[in-house]
């Protein structure tokens, strides 16, 4: 399968998308409240803390989500170099010793800001318009792997630095996946796995806490006091949900047993509060937005709209996949937040500025 152009007609925006959007915008809101209760009386004094704040930030990503809903998204592929160059940068001064930067954030001002987030909507603006252009020549290792290759070499040891080993994993995901729908062969993509994978294991080797994550993976029990207490929380939490859950704010877990309830856990929390049939929902919701994505992809105007549309749905699809993986204990734990419902306005704003993406795309037209 490869992604081909067209010519195309008037379309219109994609309701269904949107109206999942805000469901999932709701739904997200309402969990994080609960889930950061806690946190925000202990930390703060007052249980609506944090969900004002991400209240703040929802606000702004609507307005985000509009004004990139009416952009056409030609202009933005034509403009994007410049804002993927800003947030690589923003992303390099989290490194560096200049105590603006510490681990995943850059602090300007009264903001905390994740640049990886940022990073991220730009990488899957230039993979788009990359091989946009590249058309044929994507068969080519030299001239259609290679420079995504370089890119990601240059960009995988900031991001891994930081650190940050979740979101670099979603960055090679989504390019792996539009390399391949656009054509490139699939044994120059197995070879550059290949290739990477000793660098993998040295990114994990010579970080002890993502080695002894590894380690707990095989069998937290065994690390139940150290690397695999995160885990082993996680599955009682929902477990204990059963399948209709212990109501919504009657977590045990976001009791400070389960660290991270509020940002990479709460996916754990939502299923011990709302039981099976909430988790179901949830991830069916999102599922719902990611096959959207494809049916907008399917019907873009151009090869450059089917390449926008399918890397956003493969980003929500990959980020959610390894989320909930760690939630279950499926997964090594990777530090990502869940769409929509984890606490963090970089991640939630950048969500909204990508739904915005998608509508555009939507907005431009069907292939006739």
């Amino acid at each position: 399968m490869t992604v081909e152009g067209g010519e195309g007609v008037e379309g219109g925006l994609d309701l269904k998308a949107l109206l999942v959007t805000v469901f999932l915008l709701f739904c997200g809101l309402l969990v994080l409240y609960s889930a950061s209760a806690p946190f925000s009386i202990r930390h703060y004094g007052s249980d609506g803390y944090m969900l004002m704040k991400q209240l703040l930030a929802a606000g702004f990503g609507v307005a985000v989500l509009a004004f990139f809903a009416l952009f056409d998204y030609h202009r933005l592929a034509a403009i994007n170099n410049v804002f993927m160059i800003g947030a690589f940068g923003l992303t390099v001064l989290t490194i560096l010793p200049l105590g603006i930067g510490e681990g995943r954030w850059l602090f300007i001002g009264p903001f905390a800001v994740q640049p990886t987030e940022f990073l991220k909507f730009s990488l899957i603006v230039y993979l788009a318009s990359a091989l946009d252009r590249k058309g044929e020549a994507v068969r080519s290792f030299s001239e259609g792997i290679l420079p995504f290759v370089v890119v990601l070499g240059l960009i995988g040891p900031v991001v891994l630095s930081q650190p940050d080993l979740g979101m670099f994993l979603v960055y090679g995901g989504v390019t792996g996946a539009l390399l391949f729908l656009a054509g490139a062969r699939l044994r120059h993509l197995a070879a550059v796995g290949a290739a990477g994978l000793p660098f993998v294991f040295l990114a994990i080797r010579l970080a002890p806490y993502r080695f002894a994550r590894i380690v707990s993976f095989f069998n937290p029990g065994a690390y139940s006091t150290s690397s695999g207490y995160q885990t082993i929380q996680s599955l009682i939490a929902i477990g204990s949900g059963g399948v209709f859950g212990r109501g919504l704010g009657a977590s045990r877990a976001k009791l400070f047993y389960l660290p991270q309830a509020h940002n990479d856990f709460i996916f754990s929390v939502a299923a011990e509060e709302l039981g099976l049939l909430g988790a179901v929902l949830i991830l069916g919701l999102v599922a719902l937005l990611v096959w959207r994505a494809f049916v907008i992809s399917e019907r873009a105007a151009d090869r450059l709209g089917r390449l926008l549309a399918l890397g956003i749905g493969f980003t929500i699809a990959f980020q959610t996949i390894l989320n909930t993986g760690v939630a279950v204990g499926l997964l090594p734990v990777t530090g990502l937040t869940f769409p929509f419902f984890s606490n963090g306005g970089s991640s939630l704003l950048v969500t909204l500025a990508m739904i915005g993406v998608l509508l555009n795309v939507s907005r431009q037209g069907v292939r006739g």
